[in-house]
C-alpha cells in the first residue's frame, strides 16, 4: 500500500506545467503561490519531466531559475523537491561535509535510515554530481568508530533475508551483551558488525532477546557503553530498525519543539519522506506527541514556506481523529516490550554500616545550638532506607526524650523541610498524607488522587487505608466518596478497595475483555462505556491487562489509550489513561510526570518531591533509565538545572547518580 502523501498528478502534462512555471517567474516578481501549488502536487518523477520540458521549451535550467526567483527556506524547499531523491541526498551530504565543521546529524539521519538500494543510488548520484567518491570524502571528514560504522552503512550490504535463525538471534544478543555490559571496556567492533549487517527482521528479534537477557533495552546499553557521534549513530540505527516512521516522527518533533526551528532538518525529512512513508510518520507523530504534524508545522512556520510544507504533509490528523496501522504497530511493539519482566530497582538502599543510635546523635548535633547543619541531615536521611529511618526515630526518642519529626520541622523550612519530613514517614503514611491534602479544604487535587490510586499495588493500597484511618480517624473511601462524584468517584472507590486480581493472563478472557472495551454500540445505560472500562481496568491483573491491550490493538487497529482520549473527557479520561500507562510501563509513567514537573517556567515542587520520595526505594533507578530514553537528558541533569540549594542536594542524593 502506498504510504506517501504526494502522488502522481492525474492528467499530467509536462509541457503545460513547464509553461505555467515560466509564466509564474516571468516579469517583475514571481507568483510564489502558483509555483508551490504546482510543484507540491506533482510526484518527483513528474517534476524531473517538467525540468526536461522546461529546458526543451525555453533553453533554460528550471532549477537555476527557481534559485534566482525564490529566497531563503522556501527556495531551499522548492529546489530540494526538484531533485531526484538520490541527488537530493547527495546534495545534503555534500553540504554536511563541506567547509569548516561537519553536520554529523545529517550524515547519521541519511545513512542510518536508507535501504540498500537507496544507498547504492546515493553513492552513484554523488559520483555523478561531484565527480568524487562518497566513501573517500566521508572517511576524510570523520574519525574513529563513527567513521567505521558510516563506511559499513555506505556499502549498502545489510542482509535482506526474511528467514531468521532463532539460534543466531540468541547468539547475537549474547554477543552484544558480552561486548558491552559484561565487558571491561566495550568491543565496538561487535556492535558495528551486528547492527551494520544483520537484516531488519533479525535485529528486531535480537533487540527483544537482548531485553530478556539484559533486563534493559539495547538503547540504554548503547547510551551507557558508547559515546559521542558513534553513540548517536548506533541509536539512530536501532530506532530505524524498530520503526523508520517513529524515528522520523521524533526527528521532526525535535526540529520544531522549543525556541527556533531546525529548518534544514524539517525540509530534508518532509522532502525525502513525502513519497515513501509520510502517512505513517503522521500517524506515529499524532500518537506520540498528542498533536498532529500538520498543526505543529502550522504553528512553527510561516508564509509560502508553511503552505508548501503543509501541502507535503497532506492532511491534519487532529481534524480527522483517526488512528492508523503504523501507529498501532508501534503501540503493539511497546506493549510486547512492556510484558518482558525487568527487575525494578530503587536508588536508596539500606546502609551497610547502619547504627541507629549513632545516626540519632549526628542528627541531634546538626540541630543543636545556633544554626542548623542541613548537609549532615541530608547525608543521614537520604542515605538510609525507610525502615532504618523508623529505627532512627525510635533511637532519637529513647536517647533524648524528644520527637525527631518535631525537631526537624522546627529547624528546616520550605521545600527541603517537606522533602526530609516526607522521607521520615513510612510510605503508607506519606501517601495517606498526600491524599488527605488532596481532598481537604476548598477544591480537590484530582491529579494527586489519580497518581497515587492508579499506581499502587494491592498491598500498598491496604497499607494506605490503615494509615489514613489511624491518622485522620476516617476511612479513605468515605473521604474520596464525599469529595468526588460520578464515574470518577466510582473509579477511585474501586481502586481504594485494593482488590485487583493478581493472577496471570487468561487469553480467552482477554479477548472477551478487549471486545467489551471496543464495543461502542451498546445502548444499555447500566453498561455504559465508563462502566465497562472500570470493570476491566480497575480489577484485572497487570499481566492480563497487557494481553487485553494487545488484543484490543489487533481487533481495532487502535491503541486503548487513544480510544480513551477520543471517547472520554475530564478526570475520568485522566484516571483511565493513568491506569493504562501504569500497566504499560510504570517507570515511564513517572518519568513523564517528573519531566512535566520541571519543564518550562517554574517547577512543580510538590509533584517532584512526592515522586522522588515515593519511588526512591521501588523503581527510581528504572525511572532514570526511562527518563533519558524519553527525553534525551538525564533526570540528574534536569534536577541540577531546575532546583537549587539544599533542596537540590537532597534530591540529587535520592536520584542516586548521573546517567
Amino acid at each position: 500500500v502506498y504510504r506517501g502523501s504526494v502522488k502522481d498528478f492525474q492528467g499530467f502534462d509536462a509541457n503545460q506545467d513547464a509553461e505555467a512555471l515560466y509564466n509564474a517567474m516571468k516579469g517583475f516578481g514571481s507568483d510564489k503561490e502558483a509555483i508551490l501549488d504546482l510543484i507540491t502536487s506533482r510526484s518527483n518523477k513528474q517534476r524531473v519531466e517538467i525540468c526536461q520540458a522546461y529546458k526543451s521549451l525555453y533553453g533554460k535550467d528550471l532549477i537555476a531559475d527557481l534559485k534566482y526567483e525564490l529566497t531563503g527556506k522556501f527556495e531551499r524547499l522548492i529546489v530540494s523537491l526538484m531533485r531526484p531523491p538520490a541527488y537530493a541526498d547527495a546534495k545534503e551530504i555534500k553540504d554536511a561535509i563541506s567547509g569548516v565543521g561537519t553536520d554529523e546529524k545529517c550524515l547519521i539521519e541519511i545513512l542510518a535510515s536508507r535501504t540498500n538500494q537507496e544507498i547504492h543510488d546515493l553513492v552513484a548520484a554523488y559520483k555523478d554530481a561531484y565527480e568524487r567518491d562518497l566513501e573517500a570524502d566521508i572517511v576524510g571528514d570523520t574519525s574513529g568508530h563513527f567513521k567505521k560504522m558510516l563506511v559499513v552503512l555506505l556499502q549498502g550490504a545489510r542482509e535482506e533475508d526474511d528467514v531468521v535463525s532463532e539460534d543466531l538471534v540468541q547468539q547475537d544478543a549474547k554477543d552484544l551483551l558480552e561486548a558491552g555490559e559484561l565487558k571491561w571496556g566495550t568491543d565496538e567492533a561487535q556492535f558495528i558488525y551486528i547492527l551494520g549487517r544483520r537484516s531488519r527482521q533479525h535485529l528486531r528479534l535480537v533487540f527483544d532477546e537482548y531485553l530478556k537477557i539484559a533486563g534493559k533495552p539495547i538503547e540504554r546499553s548503547i547510551r551507557g557503553e558508547l559515546s559521542g557521534d558513534f553513540e548517536k549513530l548506533m541509536l539512530a540505527v536501532v530506532k530505524c530498525i524498530r520503526s523508520t516512521a517513529e524515528y522520523f516522527a521524533e526527528r521532526l518533533y525535535k526540529a520544531m519543539k522549543g525556541l527556533g526551528t531546525r529548518d534544514n532538518t524539517l525540509i530534508r525529512i518532509m522532502v525525502s519522506r513525502s513519497e515513501i512513508d509520510m502517512l505513517d510518520i503522521r500517524e506515529v507523530f499524532r500518537t506520540k506527541y498528542e498533536k498532529s504534524l500538520y498543526n505543529m508545522i502550522k504553528e512553527d512556520t510561516s508564509g509560502e514556506y508553511k503552505k508548501a510544507l503543509l501541502k507535503l504533509c497532506g492532511g491534519d490528523d487532529d481534524a480527522a481523529g483517526e488512528f492508523f496501522p503504523e501507529a498501532a504497530q508501534v503501540a503493539y511493539r511497546m506493549w510486547e516490550l512492556s510484558a518482558v519482566k525487568v527487575e525494578l530497582r530503587g536508588t536508596v538502599q539500606p546502609a551497610g554500616d547502619f547504627n541507629d543510635d549513632g545516626d540519632a546523635q549526628v542528627l541531634r548535633k546538626a540541630m543543636k545550638g545556633l544554626g542548623t547543619d542541613e548537609g549532615a541531615i541530608i547525608e543521614v536521611v537520604t542515605k538510609r532506607s525507610n525502615a532504618q529511618r523508623q529505627q532512627i526515630l525510635k533511637a532519637y526518642k529513647a536517647h533524648y526524650g524528644r520527637d525527631l519529626m518535631a525537631d526537624l520541622k522546627s529547624e528546616l523550612s520550605g521545600s527541603l523541610a517537606k522533602l526530609i519530613l516526607g522521607l521520615m514517614l513510612t510510605p503508607a503514611q506519606y501517601d495517606a498524607k498526600q491524599l488527605r491534602k488532596a481532598v481537604e479544604g476548598a477544591g480537590t487535587d484530582e491529579s494527586v488522587l489519580i497518581e497515587i490510586m492508579a499506581t499502587r499495588n494491592n498491598q500498598e493500597i491496604r497499607a494506605i487505608n490503615e494509615a489514613y484511618q489511624e491518622a485522620y480517624h476516617k476511612s479513605l473511601e468515605d473521604d474520596l466518596s464525599s469529595d468526588t462524584s460520578g464515574h470518577f468517584k466510582r473509579i477511585l472507590v474501586s481502586l481504594a478497595l485494593g482488590n485487583r486480581d493478581e493472577g496471570p493472563e487468561n487469553l480467552t478472557q482477554a479477548h472477551e475483555d478487549a471486545k467489551k472495551l471496543a464495543d461502542v454500540s451498546s445502548n444499555d445505560s447500566s453498561d455504559s462505556l465508563e462502566t465497562r472500562f472500570l470493570s476491566i481496568l480497575c480489577t484485572r491483573s497487570y499481566p492480563h491487562l497487557r494481553r487485553v491491550f494487545q488484543e484490543f490493538i489487533k481487533m481495532t487497529n487502535h491503541d486503548v489509550e487513544h480510544a480513551i482520549k477520543k471517547r472520554m473527557s475530564g478526570d475520568v479520561r485522566d484516571a483511565f489513561v493513568a491506569i493504562v500507562r501504569s500497566v504499560k510501563n510504570k517507570p515511564a509513567f513517572f518519568a513523564d510526570k517528573l519531566y512535566k514537573s520541571m519543564k518550562g517556567a517554574g517547577t512543580d515542587e510538590r509533584t517532584l518531591t512526592r515522586i522522588m520520595i515515593s519511588r526512591s526505594e521501588i523503581d527510581l533507578f528504572n525511572i532514570r533509565g526511562e527518563f533519558i530514553d524519553l527525553f534525551d537528558k538525564s533526570l540528574h541533569h534536569m534536577i541540577e538545572k531546575d532546583t537549587s540549594g539544599d533542596y537540590r542536594k537532597a534530591l540529587l542524593a535520592l536520584c542516586g547518580g548521573e546517567d
